[in-house]
């Protein structure tokens, strides 16, 4: 093994982060190449720089004139240059500043520093190499967002568990919640195991839900009573859609917040960035951060290199500039009015929808799933495939909707105008009815 693996390896040692590690997490290192050499160049080569391969004229990066004038706000250094692997450091600061914002019981000395990845979707590579092996279980809701399969099945080899997380069957989207006691049966049935590897993600994507508070604090009474009864629990919060609530009783803390400082024995992971938080889906910034209250910081430091190392390995990097538009956003003074204009237009859309769905109860076919926040509602197709369904609206009445599995139908109210959801549910409940 490579000494720099050892060396954080020993750092970690007799903590929960080094007892969840896969064998690759083990072996994962920043190497002291290229990239650190040019990053140490970075602050010390007073006199010249040679270290990286970039062309400069005078100091300033070559630049391509329809570049520059496509973006006129950013420098060419923050155009065209290579990020550090980690990510730009102004932008990891001010996202742990906005996360402590947003999610007020996270205490920042208590955290890593975030580490910018390629989108939420990065992030999550990054971890399954870090925590999950060949042969060990990962609980997620059932349904859940396909690309589970391929980072945590398809490509580390671990088993997905998909365990219904969510109440269906409900007369009304709003009504129902989360199936706390087969949560906590996958969970404890994972725990005599020794370890405990869940997806958290909420919003959750495809339903749309997000725990009541009362459903918040059975989850952390359950985590808690598996890691203090033995078990290591490594809980991965996928935030894409962290922000969006539409309803009075939702828990508006991340997963991350309750977790992060709960058990020793409990490592939480929080993915989290602005592609959905803040309406930029093609910058692709995403972000990591870890919370356990048996980690220190020259634990967090320790993990970071090696979230690092498994960047190094498969992207090298992340956009630049999407990281400069990015800090921008989060800098700029429009941005809190903008994004909450935003939101009130969701806000409108999930309650077009949650009033077509309490006018027209006890559908023969489609059940809606509880919905509370996101971008999404739902239906459990009894008895008609969603694909078949999914193809028929397509076919027959021109509407796009997505088919998860053999029955699960999601459709995004969030690319719907208001005034559309009606008329589009119309359709959708009766091509349904039909189809028995």
């Amino acid at each position: 093994m490579n000494k720099l693996a050892e060396e954080s390896n020993s750092q970690l040692k007799g903590t929960v982060a080094e007892r969840l590690l896969s064998t690759m997490g083990s072996r994962l290192y920043f190497p002291k190449g290229i990239v650190a050499q040019a990053g140490e160049a970075k602050k010390a080569a007073h006199t010249a720089n040679a270290t990286i391969g970039m062309a400069f004229n005078h100091g300033k990066p070559f630049i391509l004139s329809a570049i520059a004038d496509s973006m006129p706000t950013l420098t060419p250094e923050q155009t065209v240059l290579y990020a550090p692997t980690a990510g730009v450091e102004q932008l990891r600061m001010e996202w742990q500043n906005q996360l402590i914002k947003k999610n007020p019981s996270v205490n920042q000395g208590e955290i890593s520093l975030p580490v910018v990845t390629t989108g939420l979707t990065g992030g999550l590579s990054a971890i399954a190499d870090l925590f999950v092996d060949k042969g060990q279980t990962v609980i997620t809701s059932d349904p859940c967002w396909d690309n589970y399969t391929l980072i945590f099945d398809v490509r580390r080899e671990g088993i997905i568990r998909n365990v219904p997380f969510f109440a269906s069957g409900c007369s009304c989207c709003c009504h129902s919640g989360l199936d706390l006691e087969g949560i906590s049966q996958a969970v404890r049935e994972e725990a005599k195991k020794g370890q405990v590897r869940i997806v958290l993600n909420f919003p959750n994507n495809p339903t749309g839900y997000s725990p009541t508070k009362a459903e918040a604090r059975a989850l952390v009474e359950l985590f808690y009573e598996v890691a203090r009864d033995g078990a290591d629990v490594l809980i991965i919060c996928d935030d894409a859609y962290f922000g969006l609530f539409y309803e009075d009783d939702i828990c508006e803390e991340s997963p991350f917040s309750l977790f992060a400082g709960l058990h020793e024995r409990i490592l939480a992971v929080k993915i989290d960035g602005p592609i959905k938080e803040d309406y930029v889906w093609g910058l692709r910034i995403g972000f990591v951060t870890i919370g356990s209250c048996g980690l220190k910081q020259e634990h967090y430091n320790a993990l970071n290199v090696k979230l690092t190392g498994a960047i190094r390995a498969t992207i090298s990097c992340s956009s630049t500039p999407a990281q400069y538009f990015a800090l921008k956003s989060l800098e700029d003074s429009r941005t809190a009015g903008e994004k909450a204009a935003f939101r009130e237009i969701m806000r409108k859309r999930y309650v077009a929808v949650k009033a077509f769905i309490e006018e027209n109860p006890d559908h023969p076919v489609l059940k809606p799933y509880p919905c509370n926040s996101g971008y999404f509602l739902s239906f459990n197709c009894l008895g008609v495939s969603s694909e078949a369904l999914r193809q028929e609206l397509l076919s027959k009445h021109g509407i796009g909707v997505v088919s998860l599995g053999e029955h699960c139908l999601r459709i995004a109210f969030s690319s719907l105008d208001e005034e559309q959801i009606p008329p589009v549910l119309k359709t959708v409940y009766e091509v349904a009815d039909k189809m028995v």
